[in-house]
């Protein structure tokens, strides 16, 4: 990679990271960590397998930094959750958002699977740092919500747990329901519609 210094990397260089990082997930989002290469980040960016190593260390660093990029991305549908909102909108926003996730970012999604089904070697500090206070702090507010007579007394934990197998399970299992909802173009809006009524239901008092 590019020595230390505070120069400004060239419109090339930019361009030429962006191409490595967009090649990087989709190896590793059809591969796994394990499976993708090096050779095969190269081959998909359109560039050499030294080029690749000019801009960054190897194969690690360049999942380290997919991951990093994501977290943000990741967590921000639950940040947005807003304490003062009306609760039932709130969690069903938070519903939508993560099913138009798994509908906009496919590859994500899976490269962030793929991690914790390893056992998230590289993504273990984000999950302590960033995951879990943020987990915790909405899953009191929600706690508050129930207490308050809001929604049904249900375990907050396990709520979140079930949006989320929900929702990314599009994204995770995307052939498998191309497969069997046969392409229906109608599918995303149908799945909004049928987890809006599932949660709805789930939490009206």
């Amino acid at each position: 990679m590019p020595d230390g210094t505070d120069k400004k990397p060239s419109r090339i260089q930019q361009r030429n990271r962006g191409r490595i990082l967009d090649a990087a997930l989709e190896v590793f989002s059809q591969h796994g960590y394990r499976g993708a290469t090096l050779d095969q980040i190269a081959e998909t960016a359109g560039l050499s397998k030294p080029n690749i190593l000019y801009y960054f260390d190897g194969k690690a660093e360049i999942h380290v930094t997919l991951l990093n990029q994501l977290m943000e991305t990741w967590l921000d549908p639950l940040v947005t959750l807003d304490p003062k909102g009306d609760p039932l909108e709130e969690i069903l926003s938070y519903v939508h958002r993560k099913l138009d996730m798994a509908r906009d970012l496919p590859r994500e999604s899976r490269l962030f699977a793929g991690e914790i089904l390893q056992g998230a070697p590289r993504m273990g500090p984000h999950l302590q740092s960033d995951l879990r206070p943020l987990f915790e702090e909405k899953c009191a507010v929600i706690q508050n919500w129930m207490d308050q007579g809001h929604l049904t007394q249900i375990d907050p934990r396990h709520l979140i747990f079930s949006i989320w197998a929900t929702t990314q399970h599009y994204a995770d299992f995307a052939t498998q329901v191309q497969v069997l909802l046969q392409d229906d173009p109608a599918g995303h809006e149908d799945a909004a519609t049928y987890l809006t009524t599932l949660f709805t239901r789930l939490l009206t008092p």
